[in-house]
């Protein structure tokens, strides 16, 4: 017996394949303009909506999803084609990093590492879970200085960075990563940060900046991050719609 497609999902058909196309459009029309060092890429940030949304945008061509959620990402990632690219984009709490690594093999990156503990645990699932290959891993850097937000103060970057890159070999440091202000949009200043600690970081230890993403802008912010040198950009309700919680 099929599933049943909750009213919102039909009501939505054909709605997110419509919004997607348009997103990367802006996407690349902006891309093309600006200095970045790589094609950038579109998350799709899917949080709360049903799998049926993300089947529908799958068939139109996305690849790499986003949730903040694990529990979400549990129960939706079995349900979905396996080519998927997974990025958990939301905080992770210490006793959940098993986890996310045993049951999602198609999880490519975790962009909200924020602690040394973080990231050996999650190192050591990798190992576990004897994968033939690097996860990816974005340092959260709180760059508004919000006590609300998750992320490690500018300041403690290097640090962070250095022992990802240097102390666990189960994981690749894929770049930086920061969410920006309390209405989760960012200013020019969020996104000069993550630059300029990205430059030191580069400079460090010693890998070309252009080897290290920024993953910066959102639905309401995407395209200015990208003017600034975003690679990897997370966009949910512009694709998807307004998000339910209700459930949450």
């Amino acid at each position: 017996m099929q599933p049943e497609v909750p009213p919102q999902a039909v009501r939505e058909s054909g709605m997110v394949s419509k919004a997607l196309g348009e997103v990367l459009v802006r996407v690349q029309n902006v891309a093309a303009h600006a200095a970045v060092s790589r094609p950038v890429r579109l998350v799709a940030v899917s949080k709360t909506k049903p799998v049926e949304m993300l089947q529908e945008a799958y068939d139109a061509g996305q690849r790499v999803f986003g949730e903040n959620y694990v529990q979400e990402l549990l129960e939706k990632a079995p349900q979905l084609p396996g080519d998927i690219s997974w990025h958990f984009i939301g905080h992770l709490q210490s006793n959940k990093a098993k986890a996310i690594v045993k049951s999602i093999p198609n999880l490519q990156a975790v962009e909200t590492v924020d602690s040394v503990k973080l990231a050996n645990l999650l190192d050591k699932a990798v190992t576990e879970a004897e994968w033939q290959r690097k996860l990816n891993i974005f340092v959260q850097v709180n760059t508004s200085g919000e006590e609300s937000k998750f992320g490690v103060d500018p300041a403690d970057v290097l640090s962070l960075a250095r022992h990802v890159h240097t102390e666990c070999p189960g994981l690749t440091l894929s770049g930086l990563m920061t969410i920006g202000m309390p209405d989760y949009t960012s200013r020019p200043e969020n996104f000069e940060c993550l630059n300029n600690c990205r430059s030191t970081v580069a400079e460090e230890l010693g890998i070309p900046a252009q080897d290290l993403e920024l993953s910066m802008g959102m639905s309401g912010d995407f395209e200015q991050a990208i003017e600034m040198g975003s690679t990897n950009v997370r966009v949910g309700s512009t694709i998807f719609g307004a998000r339910n919680y209700s459930n949450k």
